[in-house]
Protein backbone atom coordinates (compact mmCIF):
# COMPACT_ATOMS: atom_id res chain seq x y z
CA UNK A 1 0.00 0.00 0.00
CA UNK A 2 1.22 3.48 -1.11
CA UNK A 3 0.41 6.01 1.86
CA UNK A 4 2.50 9.43 1.07
CA UNK A 5 1.27 11.69 4.27
CA UNK A 6 1.04 10.96 8.11
CA UNK A 7 1.33 12.57 11.44
CA UNK A 8 3.53 11.34 14.22
CA UNK A 9 4.12 12.56 17.66
CA UNK A 10 7.66 12.33 19.00
CA UNK A 11 9.05 13.27 22.72
CA UNK A 12 12.39 13.61 22.72
CA UNK A 13 14.18 11.85 25.78
CA UNK A 14 14.33 14.09 29.22
CA UNK A 15 17.83 14.90 30.83
CA UNK A 16 18.78 12.83 34.16
CA UNK A 17 18.67 13.83 37.72
CA UNK A 18 21.80 15.60 39.13
CA UNK A 19 23.16 13.71 42.05
CA UNK A 20 23.27 15.11 45.81
CA UNK A 21 25.70 13.47 47.35
CA UNK A 22 28.83 14.25 49.97
CA UNK A 23 32.07 12.08 50.39
CA UNK A 24 32.79 11.91 54.41
CA UNK A 25 35.44 10.22 56.21
CA UNK A 26 36.87 10.26 59.51
CA UNK A 27 39.12 13.73 58.45
CA UNK A 28 36.58 15.12 56.84
CA UNK A 29 34.69 17.34 58.98
CA UNK A 30 32.20 18.70 56.83
CA UNK A 31 30.93 16.66 53.99
CA UNK A 32 32.65 17.36 50.22
CA UNK A 33 29.77 17.66 47.50
CA UNK A 34 30.44 15.01 45.63
CA UNK A 35 27.51 14.50 43.25
CA UNK A 36 27.76 13.96 39.43
CA UNK A 37 25.43 15.94 36.78
CA UNK A 38 22.62 13.65 34.87
CA UNK A 39 23.06 12.66 31.03
CA UNK A 40 21.19 14.16 28.41
CA UNK A 41 18.35 13.01 27.19
CA UNK A 42 17.93 11.85 23.81
CA UNK A 43 17.13 13.34 20.25
CA UNK A 44 15.55 12.38 17.70
CA UNK A 45 16.31 12.58 13.96
CA UNK A 46 14.20 11.52 10.89
CA UNK A 47 17.08 10.18 8.53
CA UNK A 48 16.16 9.63 4.83
CA UNK A 49 16.66 6.20 3.81
CA UNK A 50 16.91 5.57 -0.23
CA UNK A 51 15.40 1.89 0.53
CA UNK A 52 12.60 2.73 1.67
CA UNK A 53 9.48 3.93 -1.00
CA UNK A 54 5.96 4.87 1.42
CA UNK A 55 4.90 5.95 4.41
CA UNK A 56 2.85 2.76 5.31
CA UNK A 57 4.85 1.87 8.62
CA UNK A 58 3.59 5.41 10.52
CA UNK A 59 -0.56 4.67 9.44
CA UNK A 60 0.35 1.85 12.33
CA UNK A 61 3.00 3.49 14.78
CA UNK A 62 2.71 6.84 15.04
CA UNK A 63 4.11 7.73 18.61
CA UNK A 64 8.39 7.86 19.49
CA UNK A 65 9.36 8.12 22.54
CA UNK A 66 12.75 9.16 23.05
CA UNK A 67 15.06 7.20 25.83
CA UNK A 68 15.86 9.54 29.05
CA UNK A 69 19.53 10.45 30.44
CA UNK A 70 20.59 8.25 32.78
CA UNK A 71 20.84 9.77 37.00
CA UNK A 72 23.98 11.41 38.01
CA UNK A 73 25.85 9.17 40.72
CA UNK A 74 27.89 9.86 44.03
CA UNK A 75 32.07 10.14 42.97
CA UNK A 76 31.37 12.58 40.47
CA UNK A 77 29.95 10.13 38.00
CA UNK A 78 28.03 11.54 35.37
CA UNK A 79 24.63 9.97 34.39
CA UNK A 80 25.05 7.99 30.99
CA UNK A 81 23.66 10.17 27.81
CA UNK A 82 20.42 8.32 25.58
CA UNK A 83 21.22 7.10 22.22
CA UNK A 84 19.63 9.71 19.73
CA UNK A 85 16.33 7.70 18.28
CA UNK A 86 16.57 7.83 14.14
CA UNK A 87 13.60 7.47 12.46
CA UNK A 88 13.85 6.84 8.86
CA UNK A 89 11.73 7.45 6.73
CA UNK A 90 11.50 7.84 2.04
CA UNK A 91 13.52 10.50 0.48
CA UNK A 92 11.80 13.29 -0.59
CA UNK A 93 10.28 13.39 2.68
CA UNK A 94 9.07 17.05 3.81
CA UNK A 95 8.87 17.24 7.52
CA UNK A 96 6.66 19.96 9.20
CA UNK A 97 5.83 21.05 12.04
CA UNK A 98 1.56 20.88 12.74
CA UNK A 99 1.53 23.48 15.72
CA UNK A 100 3.62 26.32 14.02
CA UNK A 101 2.90 25.24 10.23
CA UNK A 102 6.70 25.56 9.85
CA UNK A 103 8.75 23.37 6.93
CA UNK A 104 11.63 22.05 9.46
CA UNK A 105 13.22 20.36 6.42
CA UNK A 106 13.03 18.38 2.78
CA UNK A 107 15.40 15.36 2.96
CA UNK A 108 16.07 15.28 -1.01
CA UNK A 109 19.04 12.85 -0.87
CA UNK A 110 19.58 9.58 0.84
CA UNK A 111 20.73 10.00 4.53
CA UNK A 112 19.89 13.77 4.82
CA UNK A 113 18.98 14.26 8.34
CA UNK A 114 17.40 16.65 10.86
CA UNK A 115 16.88 16.82 14.57
CA UNK A 116 13.10 17.26 15.09
CA UNK A 117 12.89 17.43 18.92
CA UNK A 118 16.20 17.67 20.91
CA UNK A 119 16.35 15.88 24.34
CA UNK A 120 16.59 17.45 27.84
CA UNK A 121 19.84 18.61 29.58
CA UNK A 122 21.09 16.77 32.25
CA UNK A 123 20.85 18.18 35.82
CA UNK A 124 23.68 19.40 37.55
CA UNK A 125 24.96 17.33 40.29
CA UNK A 126 25.89 19.28 43.91
CA UNK A 127 29.50 18.59 43.04
CA UNK A 128 29.13 22.28 41.34
CA UNK A 129 28.58 23.59 44.90
CA UNK A 130 24.80 24.18 44.70
CA UNK A 131 22.03 22.11 45.05
CA UNK A 132 21.37 19.22 43.14
CA UNK A 133 18.99 19.70 39.76
CA UNK A 134 16.27 17.52 37.83
CA UNK A 135 17.16 17.03 34.00
CA UNK A 136 15.30 19.11 32.14
CA UNK A 137 12.24 17.49 29.74
CA UNK A 138 12.53 16.96 26.01
CA UNK A 139 10.97 18.61 23.39
CA UNK A 140 7.70 17.60 22.43
CA UNK A 141 6.07 17.66 18.73
CA UNK A 142 3.63 16.64 16.58
CA UNK A 143 4.77 16.35 13.05
CA UNK A 144 3.35 16.45 9.29
CA UNK A 145 5.54 13.63 7.31
CA UNK A 146 4.92 14.63 3.42
CA UNK A 147 6.16 12.09 1.07
CA UNK A 148 6.80 14.17 -2.74
CA UNK A 149 8.27 11.16 -5.25
CA UNK A 150 11.80 12.23 -6.54
CA UNK A 151 11.89 11.07 -10.13
CA UNK A 152 13.34 12.96 -13.33
CA UNK A 153 10.34 12.45 -15.68
CA UNK A 154 6.49 12.06 -14.48
CA UNK A 155 3.93 10.79 -16.89
CA UNK A 156 0.79 12.59 -16.52
CA UNK A 157 -2.41 12.02 -18.98
CA UNK A 158 -6.35 11.29 -18.35
CA UNK A 159 -7.05 7.79 -16.69
CA UNK A 160 -6.94 5.26 -19.49
CA UNK A 161 -4.40 6.87 -22.44
CA UNK A 162 -1.85 4.39 -21.60
CA UNK A 163 0.51 5.66 -18.82
CA UNK A 164 1.02 2.20 -17.21
CA UNK A 165 1.38 0.35 -20.08
CA UNK A 166 4.24 2.80 -21.41
CA UNK A 167 5.58 2.72 -17.89
CA UNK A 168 5.97 -1.10 -18.11
CA UNK A 169 7.39 -1.18 -21.69
CA UNK A 170 10.31 0.98 -21.50
CA UNK A 171 10.93 0.07 -17.28
CA UNK A 172 11.29 -2.37 -14.76
CA UNK A 173 8.27 -1.29 -12.82
CA UNK A 174 5.39 -3.56 -13.17
CA UNK A 175 2.24 -1.16 -12.79
CA UNK A 176 -1.29 -2.95 -12.62
CA UNK A 177 -2.83 -2.50 -16.22
CA UNK A 178 -6.41 -2.87 -17.20
CA UNK A 179 -9.29 -1.16 -19.83
CA UNK A 180 -10.77 0.46 -17.45
CA UNK A 181 -10.03 4.16 -15.71
CA UNK A 182 -8.06 4.66 -12.42
CA UNK A 183 -6.30 1.23 -12.81
CA UNK A 184 -3.59 3.19 -11.19
CA UNK A 185 -4.36 4.57 -7.75
CA UNK A 186 -1.24 5.54 -6.35
CA UNK A 187 1.65 6.72 -8.05
CA UNK A 188 4.56 4.03 -9.41
CA UNK A 189 8.36 4.45 -10.03
CA UNK A 190 10.32 3.00 -12.84
CA UNK A 191 14.23 3.46 -14.22
CA UNK A 192 14.95 4.07 -17.98
CA UNK A 193 18.32 2.74 -19.18
CA UNK A 194 19.52 4.66 -22.15
CA UNK A 195 22.88 3.78 -23.68
CA UNK A 196 25.23 4.73 -21.04
CA UNK A 197 22.79 6.32 -18.73
CA UNK A 198 19.47 6.31 -16.59
CA UNK A 199 16.76 7.99 -15.23
CA UNK A 200 13.42 7.47 -12.76
CA UNK A 201 10.23 8.01 -14.70
CA UNK A 202 6.65 8.31 -12.89
CA UNK A 203 3.53 7.07 -13.55
CA UNK A 204 1.08 9.73 -11.96
CA UNK A 205 -2.36 8.38 -11.31
CA UNK A 206 -5.01 9.49 -13.73
CA UNK A 207 -6.10 13.56 -13.91
CA UNK A 208 -9.14 14.88 -14.83
CA UNK A 209 -10.67 18.12 -14.92
CA UNK A 210 -10.68 19.61 -11.57
CA UNK A 211 -7.92 17.66 -10.57
CA UNK A 212 -5.97 20.97 -8.78
CA UNK A 213 -9.02 21.75 -6.75
CA UNK A 214 -8.80 17.82 -5.40
CA UNK A 215 -11.55 16.29 -7.28
CA UNK A 216 -10.68 12.85 -8.04
CA UNK A 217 -7.48 12.86 -5.30
CA UNK A 218 -6.05 14.87 -8.74
CA UNK A 219 -4.42 17.47 -6.33
CA UNK A 220 -2.75 14.38 -4.09
CA UNK A 221 -0.98 12.79 -7.31
CA UNK A 222 -0.13 15.98 -8.90
CA UNK A 223 2.29 17.07 -5.68
CA UNK A 224 3.91 14.09 -6.87
CA UNK A 225 5.44 16.19 -10.34
CA UNK A 226 6.56 18.73 -8.24
CA UNK A 227 10.19 17.40 -8.51
CA UNK A 228 10.55 16.09 -11.79
CA UNK A 229 12.39 17.69 -14.59
CA UNK A 230 10.35 16.84 -17.62
CA UNK A 231 6.77 15.87 -17.84
CA UNK A 232 5.72 12.99 -20.21
CA UNK A 233 2.24 14.27 -21.54
CA UNK A 234 0.60 10.97 -23.04
CA UNK A 235 -2.54 11.78 -24.93
CA UNK A 236 -5.23 8.46 -26.01
CA UNK A 237 -5.05 10.45 -30.30
CA UNK A 238 -7.28 7.69 -31.28
CA UNK A 239 -10.15 9.05 -29.27
CA UNK A 240 -11.54 5.52 -28.65
CA UNK A 241 -13.73 6.28 -25.73
CA UNK A 242 -15.17 9.34 -27.75
CA UNK A 243 -12.74 11.75 -26.54
CA UNK A 244 -11.09 14.52 -28.10
CA UNK A 245 -7.69 14.14 -28.13
CA UNK A 246 -6.92 17.93 -28.39
CA UNK A 247 -9.57 18.94 -25.71
CA UNK A 248 -7.57 16.45 -23.39
CA UNK A 249 -4.08 17.66 -24.14
CA UNK A 250 -5.92 21.50 -23.18
CA UNK A 251 -7.34 20.26 -20.26
CA UNK A 252 -4.35 18.50 -18.40
CA UNK A 253 -2.50 21.59 -19.50
CA UNK A 254 -5.52 24.07 -17.97
CA UNK A 255 -5.20 22.01 -14.54
CA UNK A 256 -1.55 22.23 -14.45
CA UNK A 257 -1.72 25.81 -14.60
CA UNK A 258 -4.06 25.96 -12.23
CA UNK A 259 -2.34 23.93 -9.29
CA UNK A 260 1.07 25.70 -9.62
CA UNK A 261 3.08 27.41 -12.04
CA UNK A 262 6.00 25.82 -11.64
CA UNK A 263 4.68 22.70 -12.56
CA UNK A 264 2.81 24.15 -15.48
CA UNK A 265 6.40 25.61 -16.53
CA UNK A 266 8.35 22.36 -16.75
CA UNK A 267 9.55 21.07 -19.97
CA UNK A 268 6.69 18.95 -21.90
CA UNK A 269 7.13 16.21 -24.75
CA UNK A 270 3.76 15.21 -25.98
CA UNK A 271 3.35 12.20 -27.04
CA UNK A 272 0.36 10.59 -28.97
CA UNK A 273 -0.53 7.08 -27.70
CA UNK A 274 -2.56 4.27 -29.05
CA UNK A 275 -1.43 4.90 -32.75
CA UNK A 276 -2.29 0.84 -33.78
CA UNK A 277 -6.27 1.67 -33.32
CA UNK A 278 -8.36 3.00 -35.96
CA UNK A 279 -8.43 6.30 -36.59
CA UNK A 280 -5.50 7.37 -34.78
CA UNK A 281 -3.75 8.86 -37.59
CA UNK A 282 -6.09 11.32 -38.74
CA UNK A 283 -6.44 12.38 -35.11
CA UNK A 284 -3.19 12.72 -35.15
CA UNK A 285 -2.69 14.94 -38.19
CA UNK A 286 -5.69 17.15 -36.72
CA UNK A 287 -3.55 17.71 -33.32
CA UNK A 288 -0.50 18.62 -34.91
CA UNK A 289 -2.36 21.67 -37.02
CA UNK A 290 -3.61 22.96 -33.66
CA UNK A 291 -0.67 22.03 -31.45
CA UNK A 292 2.79 23.70 -32.91
CA UNK A 293 5.02 21.29 -31.32
CA UNK A 294 6.70 18.41 -31.66
CA UNK A 295 4.67 15.57 -31.03
CA UNK A 296 5.58 11.85 -30.74
CA UNK A 297 3.32 8.90 -32.27
CA UNK A 298 3.85 5.57 -30.23
CA UNK A 299 1.89 2.21 -29.64
CA UNK A 300 3.18 1.57 -26.07
CA UNK A 301 1.43 -1.96 -26.36
CA UNK A 302 2.65 -2.97 -29.56
CA UNK A 303 6.27 -0.91 -28.39
CA UNK A 304 6.51 1.24 -31.32
CA UNK A 305 8.10 4.40 -31.31
CA UNK A 306 9.50 3.76 -28.03
CA UNK A 307 13.25 4.38 -28.99
CA UNK A 308 12.81 7.78 -30.35
CA UNK A 309 10.16 8.68 -26.68
CA UNK A 310 12.83 7.25 -24.54
CA UNK A 311 15.76 9.37 -26.33
CA UNK A 312 13.86 12.53 -26.61
CA UNK A 313 13.58 12.29 -22.54
CA UNK A 314 17.05 11.64 -21.93
CA UNK A 315 18.20 14.69 -23.95
CA UNK A 316 15.59 16.98 -22.26
CA UNK A 317 17.06 15.42 -19.10
CA UNK A 318 20.47 16.32 -20.23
Amino acid sequence: MFIDQAKIYVLAGSGGRGCHSFYRDKYTRHGIPNGGDGGNGADIIVRADRNLHTLLDFKYNRHFIGPNGAHGSSNNKKGKDALVLVIRVPQGTVIKDIKTDCELRDLKKDQDEVIVARGGKGGLGNWHRQEATPGDPGEEKELLLDLKLIADAGVIGFPNAGKSTLIASISNAHPKIAAYPFTTKAPVLGVVKYLDQAFVIADIPGLIEGSSQGRGLGDKFLRHIERTKVLVHLIDISGFEGRDPLEDYKSINKELTSYSSDVSGKPQIIVANKMDLDGAKANLAKFKKQVKKKVYPISALNKEGLEGLIEAVAKELQ
